[in-house]
């Protein structure tokens, strides 16, 4: 997940930053407005670490957040080759 992605969607991550981090208030979140260097300034801030460590702390969020995002496509890819090759019509679905 880039930084674009997050800002597109950030009223649905506001949610899930505020479970990560609890000490972020509802003021906060919409000033960050999906910012990364806005959220990294609040979690220095906030948590009175580092600039680096912060920065860290928010790309390996992101990066959780892209895995996880991915291989659930990858299950939900895996879960529609199964059912195709099921399928009765699977030996002549691609015979062109």
């Amino acid at each position: 997940m880039n930084w674009d992605q997050v800002s597109g969607q950030w009223k649905q991550l506001k949610g899930k930053v505020k479970q990560k981090w609890g000490n972020l208030t509802d003021d906060d979140l919409d000033k960050i407005e999906g910012k990364r260097e806005q959220l990294v300034g609040k979690v220095q801030q906030r948590y009175g670490i580092a600039k680096g460590g912060a920065g860290k702390n928010v790309d390996k969020w992101t990066n959780a957040r892209k895995d996880r995002i991915l291989n659930a496509l990858r299950a939900v890819e895996h879960r529609i080759k199964s059912v195709l090759a099921a399928s009765p019509l699977a030996s002549t679905a691609y015979a062109c």
